[in-house]
């Protein structure tokens, strides 16, 4: 399995992908991961994303193996440090936070990783995470000692991501936080998407099978749901029915 040639290929066919994001804090038993993954298996989702700004309990290992017993959809990790590593994951995003100024978060967390990570086997996937502000401080915003993008700031987004892809990241990740209220405008994604040629993910925020079918139809690759599903559990088959009928557009299945 290679999972960025795999994103890569479905983007270069215009086709979106769907990844749900499993925080090990907020799983409480057994029976309510098993719901979600049932549910997942449904509806199609291409990716697992585990991580989050916080781990503090010790889920991340079961979480992963209970997936990975259950289903063959990829698991990837989205770590809130170094220290958020699970080398059984298939896949790991390897953020470095170029919306931010924090060195920690551009490289020094990476160097101190970069060793454990070679010698796994894991799929490493270079990642430009852009923290893009909605109306509140998210944690990852508050965790990471960084300002996020305004979220009106179109050029400096744009400019970001192409630096970001110029340095050779292969994934760019823009993200309003986790719980945002408020997802990423469509103009703002529209930007950045005209401006890169590697595969966008969108997260934080969308709450709704309407702003994910503007967020996608605006030019992202990839759209990213968690605590959402929480809350509305349909929201899921609402968002993977919208982009199911996306690709179907396509003649892509």
């Amino acid at each position: 399995m290679n999972i960025l040639k795999a994103l890569e290929e479905r983007t270069q066919k215009g086709q979106k992908s769907l990844a749900v994001l499993i925080d090990p804090d907020n799983v409480d038993d057994t029976s309510s991961i098993n719901s979600l993954l049932n549910l997942a298996k449904e509806c199609y989702v291409d990716y697992f994303f585990v991580g989050g700004s916080l781990i503090t309990n010790n889920n991340l290992d079961r979480i992963i193996k209970t997936i990975k017993t259950s289903c063959e959809i990829p698991v990837v990790l989205f770590p809130g440090s170094n220290m958020h590593l699970d080398l059984s994951a298939d896949g790991i995003l390897f953020l470095s936070l170029i919306s931010g100024r924090n060195a920690d978060l551009l490289i020094g967390q990476h160097v101190i990783a970069a060793p454990i990570l070679k010698n796994s086997g894991i799929e490493v996937l270079p990642t430009g995470y852009m923290l893009i502000n909605s109306e509140r401080t998210s944690a990852v915003s508050y965790m990471s000692n960084t300002s996020p993008i305004p979220p009106d700031k179109y050029s400096v987004a744009a400019c970001t991501a192409m630096a970001g892809e110029m340095l050779g990241l292969k994934l760019i990740f823009m993200d309003a936080g986790s719980g945002a209220r408020e997802a990423i405008t469509p103009k703002m994604i529209s930007q950045v998407k005209k401006v890169i040629d590697v595969p966008l993910i969108i997260g934080g925020g969308i709450d709704s099978a309407i702003k994910a079918k503007t967020s996608i139809e605006a030019g992202a690759d990839m759209i990213v749901i968690g605590n959402a599903i929480e809350k509305n559990p349909n929201l899921l088959i609402e968002v993977s029915e919208k982009i199911y009928d996306f690709n179907r557009s396509l003649n892509i299945h």
